[in-house]
């Protein structure tokens, strides 16, 4: 769009040019508006950042939280990544939170961390078992869940263990709702609670890593080898990946924009027909996924890799002034560089 200052210039959006009409002793600016975006694709956000990085969440696009090993926990502003005091030096698998203040990360050793917006503090786990992943549907109904079958819950008080009728390694888990929560595990574990846990027949005895939907009706589950399977609400089924890697997350903003990330730097994702793989820019094994649409997207993975799967705005503004000398006699260009073509 090209807007001028004045009531006699004019621009010409077709042409991008535009028509100034100079009165004497007047400035008249035009302002061009690029309202175009360049292609999506993914960037490397990861400057200075080391070691391994296993779960990203956020409660807005300004406000991100990274876990990994050693304690590693990272947050990002909108701006820029800092590293956060975690107290602990035991690695992190997931993160999740209900709120800006309150999140949720666990890992190695039975570890639980709760963040209120300000600290991060230990809590009792009561189990030493090795966590692989946290959610919830609210700030007093959160899941984690980790080695020997392990699945503890939080009321908003304490954590306390769950009967989850398998001693498989348990690392991904996610729900639609309080009643409808589906965790994933070692040898195609998939379970379902209601109110009780409950197995469910995967098809597959590969490891699966992570699972996700956007409703009981529409869940992905992924693992090693390219594995992908799709829940519909009665059976799961698989999915062509058209990978081989081990895949370790997904994520998606809506059924028909599904991401999902996992060895040497694979991104897939599935439009609501197909998945295809997309170009990352990295070779490093991703292992977290989440984003606030879908066209803004976060990946992290090993070597402190951290990448955004973004739109960007082509420069927005592009300004012409000009300044009359005389009675449109004679003029001069006010712009620094020259812009466009004056008529």
């Amino acid at each position: 769009t090209i807007t001028c200052d004045d009531g006699n210039s004019s621009g010409n959006t077709g042409t991008r040019t535009a028509t100034y009409h100079i009165e004497e002793g007047e400035t008249v600016k035009c302002t061009f508006t690029n309202t175009q975006s360049c292609p999506c694709a993914w960037s490397d956000m990861s400057c200075s950042a080391t070691g391994i990085l296993r779960g990203i969440w956020a409660s807005a696009p300004n406000d991100l939280f990274a876990v990994g090993d050693n304690g590693t926990i990272r947050h990002y502003n909108g701006a820029a990544w800092s590293a956060m005091t975690s107290g602990t030096t035991q690695s992190l698998t997931s993160v999740w939170g209900s709120s800006a203040g309150n999140v949720f990360a666990v890992g190695l050793g039975g570890t639980i961390l709760q963040y209120n917006g300000a600290t991060w503090s230990a809590m009792s786990s009561g189990t030493t078992q090795p966590l692989g992943g946290v959610w919830g549907s609210g700030p007093n109904d959160v899941f984690a869940v980790g080695l020997l079958g392990t699945i503890l819950h939080y009321d908003g008080a304490t954590w306390s263990a769950m009967t989850s009728g398998t001693t498989q390694h348990l690392g991904g888990v996610w729900g639609s709702g309080p009643d409808d929560v589906f965790a994933s595990g070692g040898s195609g574990t998939l379970l379902h609670y209601d109110g009780a846990w409950s197995g469910m027949t995967s098809g597959t005895t590969e490891h699966l890593n992570g699972v996700w939907g956007t409703g009981p009706n529409n869940v992905f589950a992924v693992g090693h080898n390219g594995t992908i399977l799709h829940y519909e609400g009665a059976t799961w089924s698989p999915m062509s990946s058209g990978t081989g890697q081990h895949i370790g997350d997904v994520w998606g903003s809506g059924h028909d924009d599904v991401f999902a990330a996992g060895g040497s730097g694979t991104l897939l994702h599935y439009d609501g027909a197909t998945w295809s793989p997309m170009t990352s820019g990295t070779s490093e094994h991703l292992g977290g996924l989440w984003g606030s649409g879908q066209d803004d997207v976060f990946a992290v993975g090993d070597a402190g890799t951290m990448l955004h799967y973004g739109c960007p705005a082509y420069p927005s503004i592009d300004v012409e002034k000009y300044v009359s000398v005389d009675d449109q006699a004679t003029w001069h260009d006010a712009d620094t560089p020259p812009g466009p073509e004056v008529q």
